[in-house]
């Protein structure tokens, strides 16, 4: 089972593509591996020897050519799907945003968290809770100081 290889060798508008995927910033890192061993395969190299060069499991380079053989090259990506879906949505911040903005008393995240259970049925801890708004802040606080930065640096010139 060691020696398995592509049925057709990469004809030069495949290859031109994975040396094109294999160098782009953009693309996911596994998608470039991916591009990396079927060109290294095309090349002769066995699937032991791929698995090896990348330090993972065989099975998961035999993978890679199954999959570029059923689907081509949107078979390199990711399925969509994968890891945990989001217990929340933007509209649930906002609706936080708003009581925070609108009533007069103050909350903690656990009163938050509560309240969003109670009128949104959305289950978030308040730990959790807590994290997404700091980060949020975080990026409108630092999106603020780049729009400073910008408007002040066109006004200087």
């Amino acid at each position: 089972m060691g020696c398995f290889f592509l049925s057709n060798s990469l004809n030069p508008e495949e290859e031109e593509t994975l040396a094109e995927l294999r160098k782009a910033i953009s693309v996911p890192y596994r998608t470039r591996d991916r591009a990396h061993m079927l060109k290294l395969n095309a090349q002769g190299k066995n699937v032991p020897e791929i698995a090896r060069i990348f330090n993972c499991h065989e099975h998961t380079v035999r993978a890679t050519i199954k999959r570029w053989e059923a689907r081509g090259l949107v078979g390199l990506w990711e399925e969509p799907g994968r890891g945990a879906k989001a217990k929340w949505k933007t509209e649930d911040l906002e609706y936080i945003e708003n009581c925070l903005n609108q009533e007069q008393r103050t909350y903690n995240s656990t009163q938050l968290a509560r309240k969003l259970k109670q009128e949104r049925a959305v289950n978030l801890s308040s730990d959790r809770l807590r994290r997404i708004l700091k980060k949020k802040i975080s990026l409108e606080k630092n999106q603020t100081e780049q729009q400073k930065q910008t408007k002040s640096a066109f006004q200087s010139n």
